[in-house]
């Protein structure tokens, strides 16, 4: 099972620390080595809210996640995507950053490549602080089956209970950092936000609408049977672990899960991409360390998942989302306070460890009870 699912992983790392040693010699290695433990710490949470996701999909798309996922998370949001955003923030042509990006020594407007990312981090942390923010507040503030923190979450699921709620707290959010941290860049604080709590409601929107269709369509044989066939609005079903059928999306409602689990990796790795100039300022090695990283976070997703991980460890889910809050909170405020990166990761670690501890001790209460 770990060779099946972290085979391509363990593989691409060989051959590209590898190509780092050939290119770059040991320091070249070192620094990819350096950078792909850095993205594999920093973004275990992220791994578990996208196993949440992927839990939801058939095997085919969760396929489609570790092949073209990979492909659009390692070169679009680790190569592409910061280029496109220097390019748009420093209003110079793609030329341009492509050639401040192949020479660190070059400037444009006295300012280098890195230097011009970093100037940027504003309206990429307000994008990505909004759709994470609009994540963890819809958890939080949605009924759930299975409560962690009851004494805060209860009171929370109640108050939830008011239309757009979170929407309505997001801009709260978005209005008070632009005002508190954003000075000069608060109109490109506010475009970001906005654009990133848009993005946010259009993907996940449209995915709940084909997956409710279908399940609206669902016939009642293919429940009792958990066949594995497909409904009229591209879903499956599958017998669960608790013998009940499961509900797995495919089609338009699978394509849409998957664009939403993409724009979350982004979210997530926009300041791991600025972060990483720290270490490097060549855009290759920054790439090819944060890309090995990003294929064990993958590979880890769906080990989750087909290990039924989540399942067995039930409040693993929760303390994904307080992880994911806190970074909302931490991009938001790195708009103006510069927040180390061990900061970040040990903030989600430590969410992440104390629910799975709180998880173990909840089915050893379970299991005494029963004997």
């Amino acid at each position: 099972m770990l060779l099946r699912t972290f085979g391509w992983s363990m593989g691409i790392t060989v051959i590209g620390l590898a190509a780092a040693a050939y290119v770059w010699g040991a320091d070249g290695f070192g620094v990819v080595l350096i950078l792909s433990v850095l993205e594999i710490s920093l973004s275990f949470d992220n791994a578990v809210i996208n196993a949440t996701i992927l839990k939801r999909m058939t095997p085919f798309w969760q396929r489609i996640f570790l092949t073209v996922g990979v492909l659009i998370a390692v070169f679009g949001m680790r190569l592409v995507f910061p280029l496109l955003v220097v390019a748009l923030t420093a209003h110079i042509s793609p030329q341009t950053v492509i050639s401040l990006a192949l020479d660190s020594s070059k400037t444009s407007g006295g300012l280098t490549y890195a230097q011009h990312l970093d100037a940027a981090h504003p309206a990429i942390a307000a994008f990505g602080g909004m759709f994470l923010l609009m994540i963890f507040l819809d958890f939080i503030l949605g009924e759930k089956e299975v409560r962690w923190l009851e004494l805060i979450e209860r009171p929370l699921e109640r108050i939830g209970r008011l239309n757009q709620l979170s929407v309505v707290i997001s801009l709260i959010v978005l209005m008070l950092s632009a005002r508190f941290f954003a000075g000069h860049s608060a109109e490109t604080v506010l475009l970001a936000g906005v654009a990133g709590l848009t993005t946010y409601l259009a993907v996940n929107g449209l995915s709940e609408v084909f997956e409710g269709a279908g399940e609206d369509e669902e016939s009642d044989d293919e429940e009792a049977e958990g066949a594995a066939e497909p409904g009229a609005a591209g879903e499956v079903t599958r017998p669960a672990r608790s013998g009940k059928s499961a509900v797995l999306v495919a089609g338009k409602a699978a394509f849409f899960l998957f664009l939403y689990l993409e724009v979350l990796d982004a979210s997530f790795s926009f300041d791991g991409v600025v972060g990483a100039f720290a270490i490097s300022q060549d855009i290759f090695q920054i790439t090819l360390g944060l890309g090995i990283g990003a294929m064990y976070i993958r590979s880890l997703t769906v080990y989750l998942v087909r290990q039924g991980t989540l399942d067995d460890y039930l409040y693993l889910e929760h303390g994904a989302h307080y992880a994911i809050g806190a970074l909302a909170i931490i991009l938001m405020v790195s708009i103006k306070y510069s927040i180390p990166e061990v900061v970040t990761g040990l903030i989600g670690v430590a969410f992440i460890g104390l629910a799975l501890l709180s998880s173990v001790l909840r089915n050893r209460r379970i299991a005494a009870a029963e004997v």
